[in-house]
């Protein structure tokens, strides 16, 4: 591609912030503007150079911006910002609530195909990366079962949780891999597993000065659809500690597949992720998946699309012959 591609940001929490580092380092595109709900010049870039402006002010910038990312939130914020951007501009976002995937699509869609814009939903590692490569398992090895485990890392979301807990001053929590599981799956068997029995979930928590410990970590362990049907382990500590030894945002997982060909001769197959930032590998796959979205618009495609309807040459700057002859 000989254009630069214009991109937008939308949001500019941790995402965002990834987002613009991101494009940093891809020499075909560039960052018009940054939009957000707060007060555009009470902020300052990452790089130290981007032009904010208010979201009031999006549409203004029709025909200026190639691609919108999307950086807000799956609970509140993508379900009505996808859809109304989406008929104003192409679009990728992480909208990550795995069970509302299929509605949300069809709403997109629907505004994309109105707009004639191009809108890739979903993209991140999971959903993303970790969905393609259980399609690409499951067709290779039909006869066999998918294993997905998350960790080590920071739920942002049971962190959060914890935090609202009366007495708790601040907090961390961890999503844990049961090792022993994971090696099992790897040896070639294929248990049935129970929530309990893929993850653990480490709490380090700085109480309040006085509180009841014992209350804190009943409440915590007892909180339904949190941490209830897990293994939770409570940890107190200070708040220096969590300073010294908790402000990273880690993640990362698993997707393994354990099956067979032929007459029951044992196949693996596995994909992992090790991450010492989730939010700038994540903004990192959305600013791929911009480029991708881009293409298909040149092209004249519209809709919503997901990771499992694009081919992942149009993920890259390069072009088939490159593509080719260096990675093929």
């Amino acid at each position: 591609m000989s254009k630069t591609i214009q991109i937008g940001i939308v949001g500019y929490g941790n995402l965002g912030r990834g987002v613009e580092l991101a494009i940093k380092q891809n020499p075909d595109m560039e960052l018009v503007a940054i939009f957000t709900r707060r007060q555009p010049d009470q902020l300052t870039s990452a790089n130290g150079s981007a032009k904010f402006e208010h979201i009031s002010t999006v549409e203004q910038y029709k025909g200026k911006i190639d691609v919108m990312i999307l950086c807000g939130g799956s609970a509140t914020d993508l379900p009505e910002q996808t859809p109304a951007i989406a008929s104003m501009f192409n679009t990728v976002d992480s909208y990550d609530t795995h069970a509302k995937i299929p509605e949300f699509y069809d709403k997109v869609n629907e505004a994309a195909v109105k707009g004639n814009n191009l809108s890739v939903i979903s993209t991140g590692w999971d959903p993303g990366l970790f969905s393609l490569n259980r399609l690409l398992a499951e067709s290779i090895l039909p006869e066999g079962k998918d294993f997905t485990f998350w960790g080590k890392g920071v739920s942002q979301g049971h962190s959060d949780a914890v935090r609202r807990v009366p007495g708790v001053k601040a907090g961390v929590q961890y999503t844990v891999p049961v090792e022993e599981v994971i090696e099992s799956i790897r040896s070639g068997e294929t248990p049935e597993l129970t929530t309990r029995d893929k993850h653990l979930r480490e709490c380090f928590i700085v109480p309040e000065e006085g509180a009841d410990l014992e209350a804190i970590k009943e409440a915590i362990v007892t909180m339904p659809n949190y941490f209830a049907d897990y293994n939770t382990n409570v940890h107190f500590i200070t708040e220096e500690e969590l300073k010294a030894e908790h402000q990273g945002m880690p993640h990362g997982g698993f997707v393994i597949r354990s099956g067979v060909t032929g007459k029951g001769t044992k196949q693996i197959m596995e994909f992992s992720l090790k991450l010492e930032s989730n939010p700038e590998f994540t903004a990192s796959v959305l600013v791929a998946y911009a480029r991708a979205a881009y293409r298909l618009s040149s092209e004249g495609q519209n809709g919503a699309k997901t990771v499992l309807d694009i081919p992942l040459s149009y993920l890259s700057p390069k072009s088939g012959a490159d593509l080719r002859r260096e990675l093929l």
